[in-house]
C-alpha cells in the first residue's frame, strides 16, 4: 500500500512574519488533515509533544533536543505565551517528533546526537512494522551533521530519512534525488518513490498569515 509521508518545520509554532500568538495547534491539524501514513516534525516546543497525539490522531513517537530552560515545560509555555513572536524558544525548549498512523506497529525507538554545540541537533527514528526505517533529522546546515545523518539512515535497507538538513538540495549517495533548492527533504531507500513536492504557500495559509517559514514537503512511497 502506498504510504504518504510529509516533513515540517513548524518554527515553534510561529507564522511567517512572527506575530505575538502561535498556530502550533492548527499546523499539527493542519498537516494531518487528510490522514497520511508518516509526518515528520521538527522545531516544536517540548510542552506540545503531549498534546500530539490528540491533535494529529496519529501515534506520536518524540525526542527532545534541548530541554527548557526554565523548571518546567509548562512555565516555559506559559511565558511564551505573551509573545510567541518574540521568545520562540527562548524558555519553551526544542524537540522533533515522528507522528505515525495507528494502524503501524512502532518499534526500535532510537535518538543520536547530531550536534551538541552550539545548538544541539539531533536525528531520532523508529521502524514500522518492523521493516521501513523512518529517521526524523534537523541539523544545522553543517557538512559533518549531515554526513552522521547520512550514517543513520545507511544503517537501514528500507528507510525514509526526512527533515531539515539547512543545506540546500540535501542528498544521500543511493537514495531516492532531493528536491532541488530545498533545505527540507525526504529522501528514500530501498522502495520505489515518487518525487518530492514542496507545498504552495496557499496550502498553509491560515486567516490571512503564512503558518512557518518552512513550507511542508511530501512524496508517496511505493
Amino acid at each position: 500500500m502506498p504510504l504518504v509521508v510529509r516533513t515540517w518545520n513548524l518554527f515553534h509554532g510561529n507564522a511567517s512574519p512572527p506575530v505575538r500568538r502561535a498556530y502550533l495547534r492548527e499546523m499539527v491539524e493542519l498537516v494531518t488533515a487528510d490522514r497520511p501514513d508518516v509526518v515528520c516534525l521538527q522545531e516544536l516546543p517540548v510542552w506540545a509533544l503531549r498534546e500530539l497525539d490528540a491533535w494529529s490522531s496519529m501515534q506520536a513517537v518524540s525526542a527532545v533536543a534541548r530541554p527548557p530552560r526554565l523548571r518546567s515545560a509548562e512555565l516555559g509555555r506559559r511565558i511564551t505565551e505573551w509573545n510567541h513572536g518574540l521568545f520562540r524558544s527562548a524558555f519553551t525548549g526544542e524537540a522533533d517528533a515522528i507522528l505515525v498512523d495507528r494502524r503501524f506497529r512502532v518499534s526500535d525507538e532510537r535518538r543520536i546526537a547530531v550536534a551538541r554545540a552550539p545548538l544541539q541537533r539531533i536525528a531520532q527514528s523508529v521502524l514500522l512494522d518492523g521493516e521501513l526505517a523512518v529517521v526524523n533529522f534537523h541539523i544545522s546546515g553543517v557538512e559533518a551533521q549531515w554526513e552522521i545523518v547520512a550514517n543513520v539512515a545507511l544503517a537501514y535497507d528500507r528507510v525514509v530519512a526526512a527533515g531539515d538538513a539547512n543545506l540546500p538540495g540535501a542528498a544521500i549517495p543511493g537514495f531516492s534525488p532531493a528536491l532541488a533548492g530545498s533545505i527540507d527533504q525526504i529522501l528514500v531507500r530501498g522502495a520505489p518513490s515518487t518525487s518530492p513536492v514542496r507545498w504552495p504557500d496557499e496550502r498553509r495559509r491560515l486567516d490571512g498569515r503564512l503558518l512557518s517559514d518552512h513550507a511542508p514537503v511530501e512524496l508517496t512511497v511505493g
